[in-house]
Protein backbone atom coordinates (compact mmCIF):
# COMPACT_ATOMS: atom_id res chain seq x y z
CA UNK A 1 0.00 0.00 0.00
CA UNK A 2 1.49 3.03 -1.53
CA UNK A 3 2.28 6.15 1.48
CA UNK A 4 -0.99 8.43 -0.15
CA UNK A 5 -3.18 5.60 -0.09
CA UNK A 6 -1.86 4.26 3.49
CA UNK A 7 -2.98 7.71 5.05
CA UNK A 8 -5.99 8.11 3.31
CA UNK A 9 -7.03 4.79 4.74
CA UNK A 10 -5.81 6.16 8.43
CA UNK A 11 -9.56 7.38 9.05
CA UNK A 12 -10.89 3.85 9.48
CA UNK A 13 -8.93 3.34 12.71
CA UNK A 14 -11.14 6.50 13.85
CA UNK A 15 -14.64 6.63 12.19
CA UNK A 16 -16.37 6.93 15.63
CA UNK A 17 -14.52 9.55 16.41
CA UNK A 18 -14.42 11.40 12.67
CA UNK A 19 -18.43 11.53 12.39
CA UNK A 20 -18.53 12.73 16.68
CA UNK A 21 -16.34 16.17 16.02
CA UNK A 22 -15.74 16.51 12.87
CA UNK A 23 -17.21 19.62 11.52
CA UNK A 24 -20.10 20.11 9.07
CA UNK A 25 -20.42 22.54 6.63
CA UNK A 26 -22.94 25.97 6.57
CA UNK A 27 -25.90 25.88 4.65
CA UNK A 28 -24.48 28.76 3.18
CA UNK A 29 -22.59 26.22 0.84
CA UNK A 30 -25.45 24.04 -0.38
CA UNK A 31 -26.80 27.16 -1.45
CA UNK A 32 -23.63 28.67 -3.34
CA UNK A 33 -23.69 24.90 -5.03
CA UNK A 34 -27.41 25.66 -6.04
CA UNK A 35 -26.34 28.79 -7.85
CA UNK A 36 -23.26 27.92 -9.73
CA UNK A 37 -24.49 24.23 -10.91
CA UNK A 38 -27.43 26.19 -11.85
CA UNK A 39 -30.08 23.51 -10.57
CA UNK A 40 -31.78 22.93 -7.15
CA UNK A 41 -30.38 19.83 -4.93
CA UNK A 42 -33.95 18.66 -4.51
CA UNK A 43 -34.47 15.66 -6.64
CA UNK A 44 -30.88 15.81 -8.14
CA UNK A 45 -29.37 12.33 -8.80
CA UNK A 46 -26.02 13.04 -6.78
CA UNK A 47 -23.19 10.41 -5.85
CA UNK A 48 -20.72 11.53 -2.69
CA UNK A 49 -17.68 10.13 -3.45
CA UNK A 50 -15.14 9.76 -0.55
CA UNK A 51 -18.00 9.84 1.35
CA UNK A 52 -16.53 9.01 4.92
CA UNK A 53 -18.96 9.12 7.92
CA UNK A 54 -21.95 10.89 5.61
CA UNK A 55 -21.29 14.19 7.27
CA UNK A 56 -21.78 15.36 3.61
CA UNK A 57 -23.91 12.83 2.57
CA UNK A 58 -26.30 13.87 5.22
CA UNK A 59 -26.59 17.52 4.23
CA UNK A 60 -27.82 16.37 0.65
CA UNK A 61 -30.48 14.25 1.92
CA UNK A 62 -31.94 16.94 3.22
CA UNK A 63 -31.57 19.25 0.88
CA UNK A 64 -33.84 16.39 -1.42
CA UNK A 65 -31.37 15.14 -3.10
CA UNK A 66 -31.18 11.30 -4.08
CA UNK A 67 -27.79 9.90 -2.94
CA UNK A 68 -25.19 7.50 -3.85
CA UNK A 69 -21.96 7.27 -0.73
CA UNK A 70 -18.81 6.04 -2.27
CA UNK A 71 -16.10 5.18 0.20
CA UNK A 72 -13.10 3.56 0.17
CA UNK A 73 -12.48 2.57 3.72
CA UNK A 74 -14.83 -0.07 5.40
CA UNK A 75 -14.22 1.65 8.99
CA UNK A 76 -15.90 5.04 7.29
CA UNK A 77 -18.37 2.95 5.27
CA UNK A 78 -19.50 0.80 8.00
CA UNK A 79 -20.40 4.00 10.35
CA UNK A 80 -21.79 6.01 7.24
CA UNK A 81 -24.15 2.40 6.82
CA UNK A 82 -24.59 2.89 10.93
CA UNK A 83 -25.54 6.00 10.64
CA UNK A 84 -27.77 6.45 7.62
CA UNK A 85 -29.09 3.21 6.97
CA UNK A 86 -30.99 3.83 4.17
CA UNK A 87 -28.18 5.04 1.75
CA UNK A 88 -26.58 3.17 -0.58
CA UNK A 89 -22.86 2.45 -0.29
CA UNK A 90 -20.36 1.51 -2.56
CA UNK A 91 -16.85 0.67 -1.44
CA UNK A 92 -14.43 2.63 -4.04
CA UNK A 93 -12.46 5.81 -5.08
CA UNK A 94 -12.73 8.45 -6.90
CA UNK A 95 -9.83 7.32 -9.17
CA UNK A 96 -12.20 4.69 -10.56
CA UNK A 97 -15.65 5.23 -9.88
CA UNK A 98 -17.86 1.92 -9.19
CA UNK A 99 -20.76 3.66 -10.89
CA UNK A 100 -22.41 3.77 -14.66
CA UNK A 101 -21.78 6.51 -17.19
CA UNK A 102 -23.91 9.38 -17.51
CA UNK A 103 -25.72 8.50 -14.19
CA UNK A 104 -25.31 11.36 -11.85
CA UNK A 105 -26.75 15.44 -12.15
CA UNK A 106 -23.92 15.80 -9.66
CA UNK A 107 -21.11 14.64 -7.76
CA UNK A 108 -19.77 15.96 -4.61
CA UNK A 109 -16.42 15.46 -3.11
CA UNK A 110 -15.77 16.69 0.05
CA UNK A 111 -12.76 16.56 1.74
CA UNK A 112 -11.55 14.08 -0.49
CA UNK A 113 -10.04 15.17 -3.64
CA UNK A 114 -7.01 15.85 -2.50
CA UNK A 115 -6.75 12.14 -2.06
CA UNK A 116 -7.53 11.38 -5.98
CA UNK A 117 -5.14 11.52 -8.36
CA UNK A 118 -6.60 14.41 -11.35
CA UNK A 119 -5.50 12.87 -14.44
CA UNK A 120 -7.95 9.61 -13.85
CA UNK A 121 -10.89 11.33 -11.40
CA UNK A 122 -11.05 13.94 -13.31
CA UNK A 123 -11.64 12.11 -16.68
CA UNK A 124 -14.15 9.64 -14.38
CA UNK A 125 -16.22 12.02 -13.12
CA UNK A 126 -17.17 13.76 -16.19
CA UNK A 127 -17.85 9.86 -17.19
CA UNK A 128 -20.15 9.57 -14.62
CA UNK A 129 -22.11 12.94 -15.40
CA UNK A 130 -25.16 13.29 -17.27
CA UNK A 131 -24.80 16.49 -19.97
CA UNK A 132 -25.59 19.69 -17.81
CA UNK A 133 -24.62 17.89 -14.83
CA UNK A 134 -21.85 19.13 -12.53
CA UNK A 135 -18.92 18.25 -10.19
CA UNK A 136 -18.69 19.79 -6.42
CA UNK A 137 -15.12 19.55 -4.72
CA UNK A 138 -14.91 21.82 -1.29
CA UNK A 139 -13.02 21.34 1.89
CA UNK A 140 -12.79 22.89 5.21
CA UNK A 141 -9.72 24.78 5.84
CA UNK A 142 -8.80 27.03 9.36
CA UNK A 143 -9.25 30.56 9.22
CA UNK A 144 -5.40 31.65 10.00
CA UNK A 145 -6.12 35.46 9.96
CA UNK A 146 -7.70 34.44 13.11
CA UNK A 147 -4.57 35.03 15.69
CA UNK A 148 -5.12 31.27 18.19
CA UNK A 149 -5.60 29.32 15.34
CA UNK A 150 -2.71 31.00 13.55
CA UNK A 151 -0.20 30.62 16.15
CA UNK A 152 -1.80 27.11 17.02
CA UNK A 153 -1.28 26.32 12.92
CA UNK A 154 2.52 26.76 14.24
CA UNK A 155 2.50 25.03 17.13
CA UNK A 156 0.87 21.66 14.74
CA UNK A 157 3.36 22.18 12.31
CA UNK A 158 6.29 22.01 14.64
CA UNK A 159 4.73 18.79 16.46
CA UNK A 160 3.31 16.86 12.80
CA UNK A 161 7.17 17.89 11.01
CA UNK A 162 5.17 19.22 8.17
CA UNK A 163 5.32 22.74 6.19
CA UNK A 164 1.07 22.05 6.52
CA UNK A 165 -0.16 21.22 9.38
CA UNK A 166 -3.74 19.60 9.98
CA UNK A 167 -5.32 23.62 9.92
CA UNK A 168 -3.88 23.45 6.31
CA UNK A 169 -2.60 27.04 4.95
CA UNK A 170 -3.34 30.21 5.50
CA UNK A 171 -7.39 31.15 4.06
CA UNK A 172 -7.39 34.35 1.46
CA UNK A 173 -6.48 35.41 -1.83
CA UNK A 174 -5.30 31.70 -3.21
CA UNK A 175 -5.78 28.75 -1.67
CA UNK A 176 -4.00 25.71 -1.79
CA UNK A 177 -7.01 23.31 -2.74
CA UNK A 178 -8.32 25.79 -5.24
CA UNK A 179 -4.94 26.40 -6.88
CA UNK A 180 -3.86 22.91 -7.06
CA UNK A 181 -6.93 22.33 -9.23
CA UNK A 182 -6.84 21.27 -12.69
CA UNK A 183 -7.00 23.88 -15.53
CA UNK A 184 -10.73 23.00 -16.48
CA UNK A 185 -13.17 25.61 -15.95
CA UNK A 186 -13.41 25.36 -12.40
CA UNK A 187 -15.77 28.11 -10.95
CA UNK A 188 -14.25 29.11 -7.08
CA UNK A 189 -15.74 30.39 -4.04
CA UNK A 190 -15.12 30.80 -0.49
CA UNK A 191 -17.37 30.64 2.27
CA UNK A 192 -16.51 31.73 5.82
CA UNK A 193 -18.20 30.49 9.32
CA UNK A 194 -17.51 29.00 12.35
CA UNK A 195 -19.21 26.72 14.80
CA UNK A 196 -18.35 27.49 18.79
CA UNK A 197 -17.46 24.37 20.52
CA UNK A 198 -15.69 22.72 23.86
CA UNK A 199 -12.19 22.81 23.87
CA UNK A 200 -12.64 19.05 24.48
CA UNK A 201 -13.94 18.91 20.99
CA UNK A 202 -12.09 21.11 19.16
CA UNK A 203 -8.83 18.47 20.33
CA UNK A 204 -10.95 15.38 19.44
CA UNK A 205 -11.44 16.73 16.14
CA UNK A 206 -7.60 17.86 15.64
CA UNK A 207 -6.69 14.17 16.83
CA UNK A 208 -8.92 12.95 13.59
CA UNK A 209 -6.76 14.13 11.09
CA UNK A 210 -4.73 11.93 9.00
CA UNK A 211 -1.74 13.75 10.42
CA UNK A 212 -2.49 12.47 13.68
CA UNK A 213 -3.62 9.17 13.28
CA UNK A 214 -0.34 7.80 10.99
CA UNK A 215 1.80 9.32 13.68
CA UNK A 216 2.20 6.59 15.85
CA UNK A 217 5.95 5.81 16.08
CA UNK A 218 5.80 6.13 19.71
CA UNK A 219 2.81 4.53 20.52
CA UNK A 220 0.80 7.54 20.17
CA UNK A 221 2.55 9.23 23.45
CA UNK A 222 3.50 12.36 21.42
CA UNK A 223 0.37 13.31 20.42
CA UNK A 224 -1.02 12.77 23.62
CA UNK A 225 1.55 15.05 25.13
CA UNK A 226 0.79 17.80 22.77
CA UNK A 227 -3.27 17.43 22.64
CA UNK A 228 -2.41 17.50 26.62
CA UNK A 229 -0.35 20.77 26.44
CA UNK A 230 -2.78 22.45 23.93
CA UNK A 231 -5.73 21.79 26.42
CA UNK A 232 -3.68 23.54 29.20
CA UNK A 233 -2.81 26.60 26.37
CA UNK A 234 -6.58 27.06 25.32
CA UNK A 235 -7.89 26.50 28.94
CA UNK A 236 -5.85 29.49 30.04
CA UNK A 237 -6.61 31.52 26.64
CA UNK A 238 -10.11 30.74 26.83
CA UNK A 239 -11.49 30.66 30.36
CA UNK A 240 -14.79 29.76 29.48
CA UNK A 241 -13.98 26.77 28.33
CA UNK A 242 -15.18 26.99 24.42
CA UNK A 243 -13.33 28.00 21.60
CA UNK A 244 -14.97 29.57 18.07
CA UNK A 245 -13.27 27.73 15.70
CA UNK A 246 -13.19 30.01 12.02
CA UNK A 247 -13.54 27.87 8.48
CA UNK A 248 -13.61 28.83 5.03
CA UNK A 249 -14.70 26.48 2.82
CA UNK A 250 -12.95 26.35 -0.65
CA UNK A 251 -15.61 25.60 -2.95
CA UNK A 252 -14.94 24.73 -6.71
CA UNK A 253 -17.60 23.70 -9.32
CA UNK A 254 -17.25 22.49 -12.68
CA UNK A 255 -20.13 21.81 -14.77
CA UNK A 256 -20.11 19.10 -17.74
Amino acid sequence: MSAPTSRALSFDTAAARYAAYRPGYPPALLDAVEELTGRPLYGSRAADIGAGTGIATRLLIARGAQVTAVEPGPGMAAELRRSLPSVPVIRGDGNSLPLATESADLITYAQSWHWTDPERSLPEALRVLRPGGALALWWNVSDHTVPWIADQGARLSGHLGETESVHGTPAGAGTRNLEGLPDAGFTRQLLRWSRTVPVDTHLANLATHSAFLVRDDDGGDSNRRFLAEEHARLTEVFPGGTVEESYVVELAVLTR
